[in-house]
């Protein structure tokens, strides 16, 4: 058959073993805080992303609205509101158009992007800075682009050190599932 299995398994678990152990544990914690502050301030989680990095979000603000207590809505789950806003505009706005309608000034805005360049994800933050909103991102070195534009227009990008966009989603629910209990091991949750 000339394929290894155990050979691909495990280059693919040392990869993800690799980008886990460098993530840049400033940037995490700095992801942590901005959430704490936008909790503490009575503020709302907006998750925003494509494809897997959508399903992400998704299971995330289950969990965060659940557990945390905390207001958290993802983008990616209303798919009227998404196909109207694609299909009456363009799908490079349908995130703003969401956004136009849940964001409030000191919200947080929270973009998932494996390549930190889909359009409709980039044009949501500057919507939610344009109005007020504390802006993050999870994102990958997906070939080797360092987070992609998203990640220089965000106050916070965790970019996880992998160019694979596998190990990539991977990891956006780690660093979720992270600051979760990091949230609820803070205030005794």
């Amino acid at each position: 058959m000339g394929f290894d299995f155990s050979d691909f398994a495990d280059s693919y678990i040392s990869d993800l073993k690799h980008a886990l152990d460098n993530i840049p544990m400033s940037s995490l914690e700095a992801f942590w805080e901005i959430v704490e502050k936008t909790r503490n301030e009575g503020g709302s989680v907006h998750f925003i992303g494509n494809g897997g990095s959508a399903a992400t979000p998704s299971h995330s603000a289950g969990d965060w609205s659940k557990e945390l207590k905390l207001r958290t809505i993802s983008h990616s789950d209303n798919i009227s509101s998404f196909t109207a806003w694609s299909n009456d505009t363009e799908y490079s706005n349908v995130f703003v158009g969401q956004l136009s309608t849940f964001v409030r000034d000191g919200d947080l805005v929270v973009a998932y992007t494996g390549s930190g360049n889909s359009p409709n994800v980039i044009n949501g933050i500057n919507y939610a800075k344009e109005n007020g909103c504390r802006t993050a991102a999870i994102t990958g070195d997906y070939n080797g682009q360092s987070g992609g534009m998203v990640a220089d227009i965000v106050d916070v990008a965790v970019i996880a050190p992998t160019q694979s966009m596998e190990r990539i989603e991977d990891i956006q629910l780690i660093i979720n599932h992270i600051v979760k209990e990091a949230i609820k091991s803070h205030h005794g949750l």
